[in-house]
């Protein structure tokens, strides 16, 4: 593997690496308040806990994708370019 060569897979895992770890912060920070804000909702209304934790359960699903999105790009840039 000559130089360019190498240069093209370094390029590759640095930014496959930064779509990964910048794409894992919000999902990560989003299921966290959604957590913390379905408890404060649970201690304040405890007779409404089934509803909320699955509604809590869908919202994380939802932020969870968008980690999910940066994986699928991460592959991307590694595989196929």
């Amino acid at each position: 593997m000559d130089l360019s060569q190498a240069l093209v897979v370094l390029g590759k895992a640095i930014g496959a690496g930064l779509a990964m770890g910048i794409g894992a912060i919000g999902p990560g920070v989003g299921e966290g308040n959604i957590g913390a804000h379905a408890m404060d909702s649970i201690a304040r209304q405890p007779e409404m806990s089934g509803t909320i934790t699955t509604r809590m359960l869908l919202a994380m699903a939802v932020t969870e994708s968008t980690g999910l999105y940066s994986l699928v790009i991460a592959f991307i840039i590694l595989f196929a370019l």
